[in-house]
Parts: C-alpha cells; sequence; structure tokens
C-alpha cells in the first residue's frame, strides 16, 4: 500500500491568499515550482501516492484566505492523505535572515519528527542553514488536517542567496523535502 502524500504549495497565484514577495520573485511561484518536481519525486517511487494542492500554475483555491485554506486540508482529509506537507517561503524585515526551518502542531506529533528530517536533508542538499522545529498550534493547517502534517519554510525570499537558490535550484528543496520523507519512513 503506497504512503499517501498531500503536498501543499502554499499559497494562491493570485489573492486572495498570495504569498510573500522579496527579490523580484513570488512565494507562490517558488512553492509552485518546487511542489511540481517533489510530486515527480514521488510519482516516480511505487512507494508513494502524491496529490498536490495546486496542480497547475493558475490553481485557485477559495475566496478568500480562510476558505482557501479550508480547501486544502479539506481535500488532503478526503483524499485520506497519510502525511501533510506545505511548502512556503519565508519574509523577514531582517536583512541576514537565511536558512529553513518548519512548524508542527505539538513536540509530540509525528509532523514534528518529520519536519526534523526534512530540514536535516534540505539542510544537506542546499547548504541553507537548519533554523531548527517550531511549535505553531494555531496555524489552521496543522490544526485541522487528519493526518500528521509540517509547515516547511524553505528559506527567506526576502534574503538574496536563499531565494536565488529557491528559483534557480529547485530541485535541490525537492530533493531535501524527499530526502526527508526518505528518512523519516527508514526508506534510505
Amino acid at each position: 500500500m503506497a504512503i499517501k502524500i498531500y503536498i501543499d504549495q502554499g499559497h494562491n497565484p493570485v489573492n486572495p491568499n498570495a504569498g510573500a514577495e522579496g527579490n523580484g520573485l513570488r512565494e507562490q511561484d517558488i512553492v509552485y515550482a518546487i511542489g511540481q518536481r517533489l510530486a515527480t519525486l514521488l510519482r516516480n517511487d511505487d512507494r508513494f501516492d502524491v496529490r498536490l494542492s495546486r496542480p497547475t500554475a493558475t490553481t485557485q483555491l477559495g475566496t478568500s484566505n480562510t476558505t482557501s485554506l479550508a480547501a486544502r486540508v479539506n481535500d488532503a482529509n478526503s483524499w485520506g492523505a497519510d502525511y501533510f506537507i506545505s511548502l512556503h517561503t519565508n519574509a523577514s524585515d531582517i536583512a541576514s535572515a537565511s536558512g529553513s526551518e518548519a512548524y508542527a502542531y505539538s513536540r509530540a506529533s509525528e509532523g514534528f519528527v518529520l519536519g526534523e528530517r526534512i530540514l536535516y536533508w534540505l539542510n544537506s542538499m542546499t547548504g541553507l542553514a537548519n533554523r531548527g522545529m517550531y511549535t505553531r498550534p494555531g496555524l489552521y493547517i496543522l490544526r485541522r488536517t487528519n493526518m500528521p502534517s509540517v509547515l516547511v519554510e524553505l528559506g527567506f525570499i526576502t534574503k538574496y542567496y536563499d531565494a536565488n537558490l529557491m528559483s534557480t535550484r529547485p530541485d535541490l528543496f525537492a530533493e531535501g523535502v524527499y530526502y526527508g520523507l526518505l528518512d523519516y519512513f527508514g526508506l534510505l
């Protein structure tokens, strides 16, 4: 039986719920591309089944931030996903902010453990700093999913180096998440 992975490419192509911008790039475009590459890796591995929140670049979910988030969660829940991974880029007013971090509902959740493995492999593949795991029980997608969930901030769109790496080498980020999954499941 294949492990069902739901990949949420955070944000919509346009508002409502469009993402952060920095260095001439848009979060929703970066995470769309990385999510597509990750889905290809998972589809080429018969141990996994995969579904994307945004199967096309123009897929628009919901008519508000709330309904956009609910559409993603409801789709994953109704599909019966085993794990939910939400891809994002971070943003900061602090010019030096760089690296990857992730969020789970609680330290005791499987999402927290999965996030740790993903961060380890993102650091290994991209060289970006591992900023660590955090708990965010208030985040809708972590609170309302019926399966272990992790929100991954891949890098800072507001930091030129991170943004350039995410936009020119999305394969490295997709591979980091993929190897994190393999490591988590003991499949390496």
